[in-house]
């Protein structure tokens, strides 16, 4: 298996819409941080699991220098923009978003034959 790992800084705004009192319903700005990982199997022709500058197209083309709550259809939370931008890249499996210091959001896609493998390796060592 094949891995990359594109980390990214995107400059953007968004207001979140609660069903309580916030001051993230405000408008506001964050330098987001944004940690990007891929996975093949096998490297395409060119030898790339996923070209670093297709990731960063992606995601700065929709986000960087923009009003987030304007160019996506879901409530901007680091949650949702980071499952978003799992779904835009095919290889992609896991994204982390940091909207500031101490506050990070994850998302990555649940893979049942790794976790079966994960499992059964638990079961070899326990003996169970």
């Amino acid at each position: 298996m094949y891995t990359v790992i594109k980390e990214l800084e995107i400059s953007a705004s968004h207001y979140l819409n609660l069903p309580y009192e916030s001051k993230c319903a405000n408008l506001h700005g964050h330098n987001w941080k944004v940690k990007i990982y891929c996975k093949a199997r096998e490297l395409s022709d060119y030898g790339m699991v996923e070209d670093f500058t297709h990731i960063k197209k992606c995601v700065m083309d929709v986000f960087d220098h923009q009003s987030i709550n304007q160019v996506v259809p879901f409530n901007p939370t680091a949650e949702n923009i980071a499952k978003y931008i799992c779904d835009i890249i095919p290889t992609c499996y896991r994204v982390e978003v940091q909207e500031s210091e101490g506050n990070l959001a994850i998302y990555e896609q649940e893979d049942i034959s790794v976790s079966y493998t994960h499992l059964r390796a638990h079961e070899t060592v326990l003996d169970l």
